[in-house]
């Protein structure tokens, strides 16, 4: 009963790998398991990817083309605590075992694996860890933590107030969306149907955009709304 209720709730699989024929096998597996996987070839394309959404597992290979799997795992931990990372290594290489649990992973396979093997880990993983890729939500170097009220931008936590929070978080739930100036003030300042002056969500906007140095993602709808679109 346990891992059909896992497989049924459309697991979303990051899957960072350069061998295409392993990256394939691995992802056509998995799919006829019922999870949703993503393949990326390089460092820089997962951060692009996670910059934009948030799986509810992390499989990273240790030697990319572009750099070491450890540092992909650490720029993840500085900015998503909780997110389950297993990585994959070559047999005998002991001491990437032994770094990447030093610097945030989770759990790790041995190339060669069986895909069995692979599969049990994460669905172990997931019963420990639950999906919690609902609890971060992310928009270019911006990131929220919803569990904690916290918001990063690229690694360091910005200092927001209530307003300007629930307005970054709005505006991130609605990522792609106009949302209009009524509907924010209505939803954050105006739910107790008490009149607010609308030059509040200017004034808000303006800090808020000052504080996350002024994200090329955060666009005005003159006259009309805010949107927050996906990029950097």
């Amino acid at each position: 009963m346990e891992s059909n209720s896992l497989a049924v709730m459309k697991v979303d699989i990051y899957y960072i790998e350069d061998d295409h024929h392993i990256a394939q096998l691995v992802q056509e597996y998995l799919k006829q398991q019922n999870y949703r996987v993503t393949i990326f070839s390089s460092l820089a394309h997962a951060k692009q990817g996670l910059e934009t959404h948030i799986p509810s597992v992390v499989l990273l290979d240790w030697n990319m083309p572009d750099g070491k799997g450890s540092e992909l795992c650490q720029w993840i931990r500085k900015r998503w605590s909780k997110l389950p990372i297993i990585f994959l290594t070559v047999q005998g290489d002991s001491q990437d075992i032994v770094t990447g649990f030093e610097i945030g992973a989770d759990d790790y396979v041995v190339k060669p694996f069986e895909l069995e093997v692979l599969h049990s880990r994460m669905k172990a993983l997931l019963r420990r860890s639950q999906d919690i890729s609902g609890r971060y939500l992310s928009c270019g170097s911006i990131s929220i933590d919803k569990s904690r009220m916290a918001v990063m931008y690229q690694e360091t936590e910005i200092s927001l107030s209530h307003a300007e929070y629930q307005l970054l978080l709005i505006l991130i739930e609605n990522q792609g969306k106009t949302v209009t100036r009524q509907q924010l003030l209505e939803q954050i300042w105006d739910s107790n149907g008490n009149f607010v002056n609308d030059n509040t969500l200017t004034v808000a906007m303006k800090r808020l955009r000052e504080k996350l140095h002024h994200p090329s993602c955060l666009k005005t709808i003159r006259s009309f709304g805010y949107r927050l679109e996906n990029g950097l």
